[in-house]
């Protein structure tokens, strides 16, 4: 994915070594020499992410951080620490600051790309939020916004996977400072089994585990619904670092190395605690905040009014700030004679299930509206053209391939449905113009014998084409 990074480095080789790396990557990447400048930069350029080196002269990087940290309107932003700075009370220092993260100089190449990687997706997901939350507000329905750093971070519960006595105990002994319950198991299947009966703020992975992959535990909590939005932080030895590029890869959000350092574990874990806290009261928030005007009473989507105003907001974001964004519009096929036949009860649980198939296949931050009848739109946010095909196929198929559990004679119903797909990239265009171009693809579609995605500029897909199950689009 691609994103804006802000680097800042008072060093002018510094500043260029990354760059090149950045851009090798295809990140775009701007800089600054200070303290004063990088807040400058941070205000008008609203980056992704911010790599700020620690030793600097004026202000250093530990008053950069906390000063980003302490407005309200940059506080999400990702900070990573670049220093070379080994001793753990700097970490802390910069951990207590706000800071997400260190990396140590001579950066290691895998260590960086995995931790920009991980956090874009981190702040991708808060921007979204944000967004959702000044769509309401324009609404006028919107409620007391929420503060990174103003949220708590003692009394969690914290679920701990480490199978040596000593090490597990250590983690214990210093997290009860922050009078945290911990509970503390030694293998996976018993931490998939505390976390389905445990409300878990925090899960700590070790992942030099004797008898099982680590890594293959992150893995399956990340694929659970349960634990799915659980921040989930590693252990692991300086030899793993390979291991811990791949945990964040897969979803991790942070790592710390052995030998244990009881207050820099405790920084992090109130580091990704504060990050829930907040991720939670924004959703709140936002979910409080939401009259019944803004969302459809049968299916609980969005409805239209919110999506011109949300679907506004998006395209009014210029630049090269602007995220790339596909618009699908959906339509149950031959939908009419279902209400003819069964009757409207039966139409209104086919709409439902219709809903509940294509919510739970898309991304959190994308969005879906029931816009009326059997009419619905996806905004897809921060994708490629291809990318927007292969999940316009999958939604597809998603409705089509099994059948409908509804209470008619035979118990199912067998529903299609078709879509048309304009990729709008981020053309400065109107609502109104997105949806036309979106709604003409879908009465290409059901013209061209329903039960098909017509994708802008490239016609009606062909299945086959996109036959990739195991395909990873939606990371």
């Amino acid at each position: 994915m691609s994103a804006r990074v802000l680097v800042v480095d008072d060093i002018a080789p510094n500043v260029k070594l990354l760059e090149a790396k950045l851009t090798s990557e295809y990140y775009d990447v701007v800089t600054a020499t200070s303290g004063a400048q990088a807040l400058e930069r941070v205000v008008a350029d609203s980056p992704d992410i911010v790599l700020l080196d620690v030793m600097m002269p004026g202000m250093d990087g530990f008053e950069v951080c906390r000063r980003i940290k302490s407005n309200p309107a940059v506080a999400h932003i990702p900070v990573v620490m670049v220093t070379a700075l080994t001793d753990s009370s700097d970490k802390v220092r910069g951990l207590e600051a706000g800071a997400d993260d260190f990396l140590s100089k001579p950066v290691n190449d895998t260590a960086l790309m995995a931790r920009v990687r991980s956090l874009v997706r981190l702040k991708m997901t808060v921007d979204e939020w944000r967004a959702r939350e000044v769509t309401a507000n324009t609404l006028g329905v919107a409620g007391e916004s929420a503060a990174l750093m103003a949220q708590t971070y003692e009394k969690a519960n914290i679920l701990l996977v480490e199978d040596q006595a000593f090490e597990a105990q250590k983690c214990q002994e210093a997290l009860t400072r922050d009078q945290h319950k911990v509970f503390s198991v030694t293998g996976g299947l018993a931490a998939l089994e505390r976390a389905n009966v445990t409300d878990c703020d925090l899960i700590i992975v070790s992942i030099n585990l004797q008898k099982e992959d680590g890594l293959r535990l992150c893995s399956h909590l990340r694929s659970n619904d349960r634990t799915r939005g659980v921040p989930i932080l590693m252990v692991g030895h300086e030899e793993d670092l390979a291991k811990v590029a791949r945990g964040l890869e897969i979803g991790a959000n942070d790592y710390i190395l052995r030998p244990l350092d009881r207050n820099e574990l405790l920084a992090r874990v109130r580091t990704q605690i504060r990050r829930k806290r907040f991720q939670e009261r924004l959703k709140t928030n936002y979910e409080a905040s939401l009259s019944m005007a803004l969302t459809d009473t049968l299916t609980g989507l969005y409805n239209r009014r919110y999506l011109n105003v949300h679907l506004e907001k998006l395209l009014a974001s210029t630049g090269e700030m602007r995220k790339p964004i596909a618009v699908l519009m959906f339509d149950l096929d031959k939908f009419k004679s279902i209400n003819d036949r069964f009757g409207h009860g039966i139409g209104d649980e086919v709409l439902k299930i219709f809903a509940d198939r294509i919510k739970t296949r898309m991304r959190g931050f994308d969005l879906l509206a029931r816009t009326g009848g059997e009419e619905f739109v996806a905004v897809l946010v921060g994708v490629t053209p291809e990318k927007a095909c292969f999940i316009a196929e999958r939604l597809r198929r998603a409705i089509g391939k099994r059948p409908m559990q509804v209470n008619t004679p035979d118990g199912q119903l067998v529903v299609t449905t078709s879509i048309g797909g304009a990729y709008i990239g981020t053309a400065n265009i109107t609502v109104e113009e997105a949806l036309k171009r979106a709604d003409d693809l879908l009465y290409k579609a059901k013209e061209g014998g329903r039960d098909a995605v017509e994708f802008e500029g490239i016609g009606k897909l062909n299945p086959a084409d996109y036959d990739e199950p195991e395909r990873q689009i939606l990371d």
